[in-house]
C-alpha cells in the first residue's frame, strides 16, 4: 500500500519512546502518565494510517466491516500477520487476538533483579518486572488500533493483555 519502514527501525522507536523519552526523563514515577502520551502519539499514526489506507475504498456500513479490515487489511499492512482469532460478545465488543506479536517477539527483560527482598518469590517478581516492561510498550500499538478506529466512525477503548511472555 505504498512505502514501508523497516521493522528495525519501529523497534528502535518504541523502545525509545519507552526506555529513554517518556518513562526515564519525563515520567519515571508516573508510568501511567507516561504510557497516555505513548498512547496518544500511536493514537496520531492509527489516525493517519488509517486514513491513507481507507483512501480510495467507500466507508464502512458497519462496525463489523470496519473491525475485519482492520482485522485483515490494516493489520497485515501495520504487523505484517492477520488477527489469529477475532471474537465478538455482538454488543460492541471484540477481541481481537494475536498470538506472536511482532513487535513484542524480540523483547528480552534483564534476569537480574536490582534489590530483592529475599521473602519473595524471585521467579515471581522477575515475572511482574517483564509483564510491566511488556505493557509500555504496547501502550503505542494499542493507541494505533484506537487512533485507526476513531478515524473509521467507531469511538472506542483498546487494551492490551499479556498472556504469554515471549521466551527464547
Amino acid at each position: 500500500m505504498g512505502r514501508e519502514v523497516s521493522e528495525s527501525c519501529i523497534d528502535s522507536l518504541l523502545t525509545e519512546m519507552v526506555s529513554s523519552s517518556y518513562c526515564n526523563r519525563f515520567d519515571a514515577n508516573k508510568p501511567e502518565l507516561a504510557g497516555r502520551r505513548i498512547e496518544a502519539i500511536g493514537y496520531q499514526v492509527g489516525h493517519q494510517l488509517a486514513e491513507r489506507y481507507t483512501m480510495e475504498r467507500p466507508r464502512f456500513s458497519d462496525h463489523l466491516e470496519a473491525i475485519k479490515f482492520i482485522c485483515k487489511d490494516f493489520w497485515s499492512e501495520v504487523f505484517k500477520k492477520q488477527i489469529d482469532n477475532l471474537k465478538t460478545n455482538h454488543r460492541g465488543t471484540f477481541v481481537l487476538q494475536d498470538n506472536k506479536f511482532r513487535w513484542l517477539a524480540r523483547m528480552s527483560v534483564d534476569p537480574s533483579i536490582e534489590n530483592v527482598d529475599l521473602s519473595q518469590d524471585t521467579s515471581a517478581l522477575a515475572e511482574n518486572k517483564a509483564t510491566q516492561a511488556m505493557g509500555m510498550h504496547l501502550y503505542f500499538p494499542c493507541g494505533i488500533i484506537r487512533g485507526a478506529l476513531s478515524n473509521l466512525g467507531i469511538p472506542c477503548a483498546v487494551s492490551a493483555d499479556i498472556s504469554n511472555l515471549p521466551a527464547c
